[in-house]
């Protein structure tokens, strides 16, 4: 950790360099005033440890000029209330009245030397889940932005979008940067099952239930407890079983099919269609009541054709990729290629891309991949 000294008591700035040199842990650089650290400090420092009383600018100047770049301890053999105050809002970290022994400077050193190391832990994991996503186009970052204040509360959130765009990635981003993170995300498709077995899959069911129900089982409300339930083709739902969804959400306990027993219930729900709802509330295919409770933050995903400025930089991660999966030498795209990825309008969206590059990938006769390997004519 590298620390700056700000103390123009050259016996005071001596003895801490000293003491504080027996740490292998910190790196000390010493400055007699506030001007000359100014024109000194750097990225390279972690902590920056002040006097208040200093000739040329004092500690409370010296403070306002940093402007939040780094973390500062004040130490001082004068303090007031006011001072003590006024630094505090101005965000220093720790306030030491001299004299003071050492191990109590180590000691509020380590403190901000832990929190240092959350926070960096904390950035780490979000720009490894914002890797989640390949492109980075402006209409992706606003939603992004959208989702991670979603992600924060508990609030309903109901993605909208074609198919393909990347619903469920979406969701399991949300849920990773969620207070939830640690718990299970549980993700169920409406669309790709019977309807006599979403109730069951979706509350779970007693002994005896039903013909085949041998033994009793838990629900996906269940097993996501604690944690994020993602519905996706929300608009598949029968009818019958969005009142059954409706009550488990206003009064956050479920009953297996069977049981007259209430099991109390604590998840986030977040769910995803790429139908039309309000067409679906007026054909009466859906409950208006139940969309509401679902849509409290609505995420609207652009389409790939409204991301084009994003389409080259995926479709080459997703080459990469498969040339690691498949052990091939790395292959690029022709100009023509890339010319053809980008006027091709992908109804498919993301997932198209993923099937188009991959195909492209495997029967590709050289290192470079050209426009008919695409097999985007055929397509259009």
């Amino acid at each position: 950790m590298k620390i700056a000294i700000v103390e123009d008591d050259i016996n005071m700035r001596k003895s801490l360099e000293i003491a504080m040199g027996s740490y292998k842990e910190f790196e000390v650089v010493t400055f007699k005033n506030a001007v000359d650290a100014l024109k000194k400090l750097d990225e390279s420092f972690d902590l920056v440890i002040t006097d208040i009383n200093m000739p040329k600018m004092d500690g409370i100047e010296f403070v306002k000029e940093l402007n939040g770049r780094f973390e500062v301890i004040i130490m001082t053999g004068n303090a007031t209330l006011s001072r003590a105050i006024e630094s505090i809002q101005l965000g220093v970290k720790d306030f030491l009245l001299k004299p003071f022994d050492i191990d109590t400077l180590v000691a509020a050193i380590q403190r901000e030397a832990t929190v240092q190391k959350l926070k960096k832990s904390v950035k780490s994991t979000k720009k490894k889940h914002k890797n989640d996503f390949l492109g980075t186009s402006e209409a992706l970052q606003k939603v992004l932005s959208i989702a991670d204040k979603a992600a924060k509360t508990d609030a309903s959130i109901l993605l909208l979008g074609e198919s393909g765009v990347g619903k469920e990635v979406f969701a399991s981003y949300i849920h990773k940067n969620s207070p939830r993170s640690k718990k299970p995300f549980i993700a169920i498709n409406m669309a790709a099952l019977p309807d006599n077995l979403i109730e069951s899959e979706l509350f779970g069911f007693e002994k005896g239930a039903f013909t085949d129900a041998t033994e009793a089982k838990a629900g996906q409300f269940e097993l996501a407890n604690g944690g994020t339930l993602f519905l996706d083709e929300i608009a598949e739902m029968p009818y019958g079983v969005q009142a059954k969804l409706l009550r488990a959400l206003q009064e956050k306990e479920i009953r297996r099919l069977g049981s007259s027993k209430a099991v109390k219930i604590d998840i986030r729900v977040i769910s995803a269609t790429n139908a039309n709802l309000h067409d679906k509330i007026e054909k009466g295919e859906f409950r208006e009541d139940l969309y509401y409770r679902l849509n409290t933050i609505p995420l609207h995903i652009p389409p790939l054709r409204k991301r084009r400025d994003e389409i080259l930089q995926i479709a080459k991660a997703i080459c990469k990729e498969n040339c690691s999966k498949y052990a091939f030498d790395e292959k690029s795209f022709s100009k023509e290629a890339q010319s053809e990825l980008l006027d091709y309008n992908w109804p498919g969206n993301i997932r198209e891309l993923i099937s188009v590059v991959e195909r492209a990938v495997i029967l590709s006769e050289t290192q470079e991949i050209q426009k008919d390997e695409l097999f985007l004519d055929v397509r259009k």
